[in-house]
């Protein structure tokens, strides 16, 4: 075998592979004859069948295949000994110089030097949990165990509805237009503010058309800054009941003894795990930026394509596990380029800096990771099991803790400013 590498471009090469003509019909012969050996034909007893009926019906499969090992055999051996990092998929296509003689087209990982850090300011938002911050989470929670009363008077805010509607746009319907027996809670904000201004003060059983005009924001852009009619007709409206602060509630909540102050320690506890996490985020999401902003980089495109590839099969799957079909729905490749390139030089980056400082996930900071995540649940024991039954978990965390090791790296070598800021706005921001 020969082969000798083209430089393309900045990361592009093209390896230009002459396979020995005599081993590759050895190959082939071997292969055949092994075949003979075991292969099933009708007219024949196994392993009788006669080498030139086998070779008539397969030579020409075994061959591909024969060619397909040796290049990739050869492809690899090349690129190890020239010490080539490839990116993606190598292209393999015949050439014109002969039955024996192939190109493969591929680009490799580039070089990545990052840039001067030391001037980087980082903001680091400080917190506290206040009483204010647990009374919050105590009427959310209740919120989410209330119960529902049909009463007989006209609709309020806070009130449950349960309504049939239709719509259209000059005169005809539109995707999402239609809904029976749908439930929408006054005042949560899930329809339109004009939609539900209009449910306000109506009875049980009414029927009502309006018009409402779409925001220019609307996320449905086919809608923006449209007129739709609506038809609507309230079957029924529910007051919500509050559970009361009490120590049922508390037992509820998992506090045994009913013990409010305990109900609201172990809250207070909870919300300041979720404020650590929120600050580690916010300082994360800036040591990302700032690495991407000091680094130039080119990126393989072969690792954009391949990144695409992967956001697309992630947002298909996560529709289609909301109920969405997607056979037939389009996912245009430029909705996640922008996406998939920041993702890759990000990957190239980090990969760099982990290797240049030795941040490489240690298995105590694994644990410790996945003990302080188990501590949400119940039976936090069980929990770090689960962790530790799944390869792809443990990667996950892994994935987690380099992060983390390269932002308390980044924290070593930058100057941090703390910004005092509210629970509930830093709590906000990260939504």
């Amino acid at each position: 075998m020969s082969a000798n590498v083209e430089n393309i471009s900045q990361l592009e090469r093209r390896l230009n592979i002459s396979l020995p003509p005599t081993e590759i019909d050895d190959e082939v012969q071997n292969r055949l004859k092994n075949l003979a050996r075991k292969i099933k034909m009708d007219g024949f007893r196994p392993g009788k069948v006669p080498f030139k009926v086998v070779a008539q019906h397969y030579e020409e499969q075994v061959r591909r295949e024969v060619l397909g090992d040796a290049l990739q055999r050869n492809f690899g051996e090349v690129v190890r000994a020239q010490n080539l990092k490839v990116a993606g998929y190598p292209k393999f296509e015949a050439r014109e110089s002969g039955p024996f003689e192939y190109s493969a087209t591929f680009e490799i990982y580039p070089e990545v030097t990052v840039g001067d850090l030391s001037k980087v300011v980082l903001q680091r938002p400080t917190a506290q949990v206040g009483a204010g911050d647990i009374d919050k989470t105590l009427q959310i929670m209740c919120k989410q165990r209330a119960t529902f009363e049909p009463v007989t008077r006209t609709a309020a805010n806070g009130d449950r509805l349960t309504l049939d509607y239709s719509g259209r746009v000059d005169g005809q319907e539109f995707d999402g237009g239609r809904g029976t027996d749908v439930t929408i809670t006054l005042g949560e904000g899930r329809f339109l503010p004009d939609f539900e201004s209009q449910l306000l003060g109506l009875e049980t059983g009414a029927v009502k058309t309006f018009e409402i005009r779409f925001p220019q924001d609307y996320h449905g852009k086919e809608l923006a800054v449209k007129t739709a009619t609506f038809d609507i007709k309230l079957k029924q409206i529910e007051e919500t009941e509050l559970p009361p602060l009490d120590a049922a509630f508390a037992r509820s909540l998992g506090i045994e003894d009913g013990n409010l102050d305990q109900m609201r320690n172990e809250i207070k506890a909870n919300l300041e795990r979720e404020l650590k996490q929120r600050v580690t985020l916010r300082l994360k999401e800036q040591v990302m930026q700032a690495l991407l902003d000091n680094t130039k980089v080119e990126i393989p495109k072969s690792l954009v394509e391949l990144e695409i590839e992967h956001l697309t099969a992630a947002a298909r799957h996560d529709l289609e596990a909301r109920g969405v079909k997607t056979e037939s729905m389009p996912f245009p490749r430029d909705v996640f380029e922008v996406q998939a390139q920041r993702r890759v030089r990000l990957g190239l980056i980090l990969a760099e800096v982990v290797k240049a400082n030795n941040l490489q996930a240690q298995p105590e900071q694994v644990r410790a990771l996945a003990e302080e995540r188990a501590q949400n649940y119940e039976q936090p024991e069980q929990v770090v099991q689960w962790i530790y039954q799944s390869p792809q978990r443990l990667r996950e965390l892994e994935s987690a803790v380099v992060e983390h090791n390269v932002v308390q790296w980044m924290a070593r070598i930058t100057k941090i400013e703390d910004k005092t800021i509210a629970f509930d706005e830093l709590m906000e921001q990260q939504k």
